[in-house]
Order: structure tokens, then C-alpha cells, then sequence
């Protein structure tokens, strides 16, 4: 069994959300090696719910941004694999959606993970688009 509770994302141990990102396979998207931006991600993200197991140990993050009334942006959703299939990433995006209830939930699905949205109430939207960050 889990639980899954909203925290401040600056409060978190940046090693231990690293380490969680390593066992869902969202670290292969995410700079989890630079420490200082993971650390910017987690402390600039406004709504945070983690979930863990009945050892504390931490098992899952949805990690967005939101203005709670209009949109609600999900941006990592991570679940260690030894986990997935088994609720907590559903349980990850109830609490998400009850912390901003008003707001349109949205994210970017990872490839391997497009089957599993509209498989926990996600529609498909054609017209998103994204705009890489300048590099150098």
C-alpha cells in the first residue's frame, strides 16, 4: 500500500526524487545529473504530490505548475517500475486534479507511456507544441 500527499517540491531530498526518476525511466528525459537544475525543477514546480510506500520509502511524483484555475500543467509523473501497473500513478493524478480541482489537466506523454493516458481518463489533444530551449 501507498500514500500520496502534496509537498513543497524545495523540500524534497533532490537525491532521492534523482534516484526515483532513475527507477521509472524518466530520468532518461529529465537532466537528473545536473543537480542544480533538478533541484530548480523541483523547487520551481507550485503543486508536487509524491507517493509513498508504507516504509516511507518514495515511490511516485507528479510534478507540475498551475494557476488552480485554469490549467494545471503535469509536468513528470514518475513511478518507480517495480510499481507501476498497480494504481499509483492514477492515485498521483486524483490528488493533482483535487489540489486544483477548477483547472485543465495537461501534460506530454513520454513515447513509451502514450497507451497509458487515455487508459486513466486522458483525452488526445492534436494541436500541442513545444519550442526546445536554446542550447549552448
Amino acid at each position: 500500500m501507498w500514500t500520496c500527499e502534496q509537498v513543497i517540491g524545495a523540500g524534497l531530498d533532490v537525491a532521492e526524487v534523482a534516484a526515483l526518476y532513475r527507477a521509472s525511466t524518466l530520468a532518461e528525459r529529465r537532466p537528473v545529473e545536473d543537480t542544480g537544475r533538478f533541484t530548480s525543477m523541483l523547487a520551481g514546480a507550485n503543486l508536487v504530490v509524491t507517493a509513498r510506500d508504507c516504509d516511507g520509502r518514495l515511490i511516485g511524483i507528479a510534478r507540475s505548475l498551475t494557476d488552480g484555475a485554469y490549467s494545471t500543467y503535469l509536468s513528470d509523473l514518475a513511478v518507480d517500475a517495480a510499481w507501476q501497473g498497480k494504481g499509483v500513478g492514477r492515485d498521483l493524478v486524483r490528488a493533482t486534479r483535487e489540489a486544483a480541482p477548477r483547472a485543465k489537466l495537461i501534460l506530454l506523454s513520454a513515447p513509451a507511456a502514450v497507451d497509458y493516458y487515455p487508459h486513466i481518463g486522458f483525452e488526445r489533444h492534436n494541436s500541442a507544441w513545444t519550442m526546445a530551449a536554446p542550447t549552448g
